[in-house]
C-alpha cells in the first residue's frame, strides 16, 4: 500500500442544546471541505438529553465525511447516555466506548476516560470504598482503551480519542484544585504500549493546546471553547495530517510520525451560542 495523507479534523465540547438548531451546520460544512474524517472528543450534548442528541443528529447532515466520537461527562448527566449514543449513531456517527474503528486507513481507539489526577498526585485505591470505586472507574477506562488498541491493525496509523486528558500538560491553565476531575495518567499507560500517532481529548476548556506523553506521543486538547479563544480568526476545529500506508509501521510510540497542522485559510470566527448558555459545573474544565 502506497503512503498517503489523511486529513483528520477534531473538536470536542459541542454542548449541543435543545435550541441549537442551525448553530452547527456552518461549522460541519466547513469541516467537510477541510478534512477527510472527523473525530469528536466528547460532550456532544449539554445535559445528556435525547432531545439534544436529536438536534445534533440533524446538524450532522451537513457532514459528508466519516465521523467517529466518544461521549463526555455532560452526555452522562441525565442517565440517558445510551439513548444519546443510539441517536447519534443512527445519524451515521461511529460511537466508541472501548471500541475501535478504521476510517480511511486511520485506526481510532476511543473511550470516554475518567478522572483521578496525574503522576505522583494521582488518586490511589486506598481507604473508603467510594474512593476505591472512583479509582476503579479510571482503571477500567484504561483497560478499555488497551482492548480497543488491540483490535486495530498495527499497520494502521493509530489515534487515541478520549474526552478526559491522559496528561497534565494539556489541562494546565485550569484551577489546580480540579485537575483530578480533568483526566488521569492511567489513560497514558496503554498509549505507551502501542505505536500511537496522536491523542485527542477535550474537557479542559481553559487548558493548553498541546502536550505529550512520557513516550513522546503528541496530545492535543481540541475543546471548542479553547480553540475559539486561541484561534479567533477561524472556525473552532483543528486539522491534522496523518500519514497512512507502509511507512506508518513503527516500533514505538516515540518513533511514530507526529501529526502536523496545515496552515488553514483565514476564516471568520464561527460563534456557536446556545440560548441561555450551558450550565456551569466546578468539575468541568473552565467551569463549564
Amino acid at each position: 500500500m502506497a503512503e498517503s495523507v489523511v486529513r483528520v479534523a477534531a473538536l470536542a465540547d459541542l454542548h449541543c442544546t435543545k435550541t441549537s438548531q442551525g448553530a452547527f451546520q456552518p461549522l460541519f460544512a466547513r469541516i467537510a471541505e477541510s478534512a477527510d474524517i472527523l473525530l469528536i472528543a466528547g460532550d456532544l450534548t449539554d445535559y445528556g438529553l435525547p432531545e439534544e442528541a436529536q438536534v445534533l443528529a440533524k446538524e450532522l447532515t451537513a457532514l459528508r465525511v466519516p465521523v467517529a466520537a466518544v461521549l463526555g461527562n455532560h452526555d452522562m448527566e441525565s442517565g440517558k447516555s445510551e439513548d444519546v449514543r443510539k441517536i447519534v449513531s443512527d445519524a451515521g456517527v461511529t460511537m466508541l466506548d472501548g471500541d475501535a474503528c478504521e476510517l480511511k486507513g486511520v485506526g481510532i481507539a476511543g473511550v470516554k476516560g475518567f478522572g483521578g489526577g496525574f503522576g505522583q498526585r494521582a488518586l490511589g485505591p486506598w481507604g473508603e470504598t467510594i474512593i476505591k470505586q472512583f479509582v476503579r472507574e479510571a482503571v477500567d477506562e484504561a483497560l478499555k482503551l488497551e482492548a480497543a488498541f488491540a483490535r486495530l491493525r498495527r499497520t494502521a496509523s493509530l489515534i487515541a480519542l478520549l474526552h478526559y486528558s491522559p496528561v497534565a500538560a494539556t489541562v494546565e491553565g485550569e484551577p489546580p484544585e480540579i485537575y483530578p476531575f480533568l483526566g488521569s495518567s492511567r489513560l497514558e499507560e496503554p498509549i505507551g504500549r502501542y505505536p500511537v500517532s496522536l491523542v485527542l481529548h477535550g474537557h479542559a476548556h481553559r487548558g493548553q493546546l498541546q502536550g505529550a506523553t512520557k513516550g513522546g506521543v503528541p496530545v492535543y486538547n481540541v475543546s471548542m471553547p479553547l480553540l475559539t479563544r486561541t484561534f479567533a480568526d477561524r472556525p473552532p476545529f483543528r486539522v491534522f495530517e496523518v500519514k497512512v500506508g507502509e511507512s506508518t509501521q513503527t516500533a514505538s510510540p516515540a518513533a511514530s510520525p507526529p501529526a502536523t497542522m496545515p496552515k488553514p485559510d483565514a476564516a471568520p470566527q464561527l460563534a456557536i451560542v446556545a440560548s441561555g448558555g450551558p450550565r456551569r459545573r466546578a468539575t468541568d474544565g473552565g467551569g463549564s
